[in-house]
């Protein structure tokens, strides 16, 4: 009986052993077949890796070059409207300069009546401001040399071809009859206007104590003036062309329209 339990005892342990030694082994086998599979899907994904690198270097220099032209493009369009800009501008300021602008600004604002009749000095029928006309065009020469930048008699915008003339019973400024009283208007420094106009033996001077005449001078935050209504046109004078070829045409400063000679 002992001899017959130590033999099922040594058949025992050497299925364990047995069954021990096939698992080792099982486990060895797909340890090694496992790291070779590692080792394969290493190598498949540095290829990819370096592919990916490859391409997202490709985009990368392709994307710079896209950024750079963007640049360029926004800088020339940037130019290109700095210069638009530039030149809205100076043409702004030569409509303003040419009178064919409506300006606002401070400034004054002078009022220019006949004198008042008295029992004294009743008048003979006739407007002295009228009749003296030239004193108008001397008040406007001094706002000018005082620096006015825009100015307008009666509503009438004051450009470099503005005559101002007795025609009949009225004075015409700009070929529009006027009368008085005058309002005179004009934007700049409101105190050397005002100070240059009231100088002793100036023109204000002479228009109150010579010819009796109503003259107020007012200081205004903000003034607003009308750009000229008429028509400039130039039937002799042409702009010189440094192409050689002459424009056979007049043009129309007020809107900018041009039309043909007739």
């Amino acid at each position: 009986m002992h001899k017959k339990g130590g033999i099922l005892v040594i058949l025992a342990l050497a299925i364990l052993i047995g069954l021990i030694l096939s698992i080792q082994m099982n486990t060895s086998d797909a340890y090694e077949q496992g790291g070779l599979i590692t080792i394969a899907q290493a190598n498949d994904l540095e290829r990819q890796l370096k592919e990916v690198r490859n391409e997202k270097e490709s985009i990368m220099v392709e994307y710079l070059e896209l950024e750079q032209r963007l640049k360029e493009i926004e800088e020339q369009s940037l130019s290109e409207d700095a210069l638009l800009q530039a030149a809205m501008k100076d043409l702004e300021r030569y409509r303003m300069a040419a009178g064919v602008l409506d300006v606002k600004g401070p400034g004054v604002i002078i009022t220019v009546d006949d004198p008042i009749p008295t029992e004294e000095n009743p008048g003979d029928g006739y407007s002295t401001i009228m009749v003296r006309s030239d004193l108008l065009l001397s008040l406007i020469n001094k706002l000018k040399d005082a620096g006015a930048e825009a100015i307008s008699i009666n509503g009438q915008r004051i450009i470099a071809r503005t005559e101002i003339s007795l025609a009949g019973d009225n004075v015409n400024i700009n070929t529009v009859p006027t009368a008085p009283p005058y309002t005179i208007k004009a934007i700049g420094n409101p105190d050397t206007m005002e100070g240059t106009l009231n100088i002793r033996y100036g023109i204000v001077e002479v228009m109150r104590n010579n010819y009796g005449l109503q003259v107020s001078i007012a200081k205004q935050e903000e003034i607003e003036i009308p750009r000229y209504s008429g028509v400039l046109r130039y039937l002799y004078a042409k702009p010189v062309d440094t192409t050689g070829a002459e424009a056979d045409e007049t043009v129309d400063i007020a809107d900018g329209s041009e039309t043909d000679q007739q």
